[in-house]
């Protein structure tokens, strides 16, 4: 009877424990920073790794930047350099973060809830606190979720003659996706 309790315990406790946190390695972020004067300003990457914890609310997302994918060669080159984003000093984008009111969300009930995360986003070596909305679709024990937000770049050190010639944007539209298992 003991060794049968003893099994029983680790076996709630081992699947309580993988069922905790959810992850992906194909979340989905891509940015619009288009103006009327440009359209090309556009990039994706498909490659983003994120975490979800439903019992606690906790969220991470990490990018490379250099997977994120333009139409046209020479922005890709332009974005990673130096006097862009930097991506051989500052490799990642990353956010964590909490969902603020994790009672509302149900993930053990098919559905589909809007949620607000706040945390910290980083840039280009700076840090800094945001709060963004999301939507998260639960179906038969898996989830999606899916945000879009805009950020200030000079806020994170991002400038530059073509933002000041109106051809790339200064608040760009992010939209963020991915499916947790």
């Amino acid at each position: 009877m003991k060794k049968t309790f003893l099994v029983f315990a680790l076996l709630v406790a081992t699947v309580s424990l993988f069922a905790q946190k959810k992850t992906t390695t194909s979340a989905t972020v891509s940015f619009d920073a288009t103006t009327e004067k440009d359209n090309t300003p556009k990039a994706e990457n498909n490659t983003v790794i994120g975490a979800i914890d439903p019992q606690t609310g906790a969220v991470q997302f990490e990018a490379n930047v250099k997977n994120f994918s333009f139409s046209n060669p020479l922005m890709q080159t332009h974005f990673n350099s130096s006097k862009w984003l930097d991506s051989d000093q500052f490799p990642k984008f990353t956010f964590s973060g909490k969902i603020t009111k994790l009672s509302d969300v149900k993930f053990t009930k098919n559905g589909s809830y809007e949620v607000k995360v706040s945390g910290d986003l980083g840039v280009k070596g700076v840090t800094k606190p945001i709060t963004i909305p999301g939507k998260i679709v639960v179906k038969d024990g898996s989830f999606s979720v899916s945000s879009t937000f805009s950020i200030n770049v000079a806020d994170y050190g991002i400038s530059g003659v073509p933002i000041d010639a109106g051809k790339v944007a200064r608040e760009p539209k992010i939209m963020v996706s991915g499916t947790f298992n």
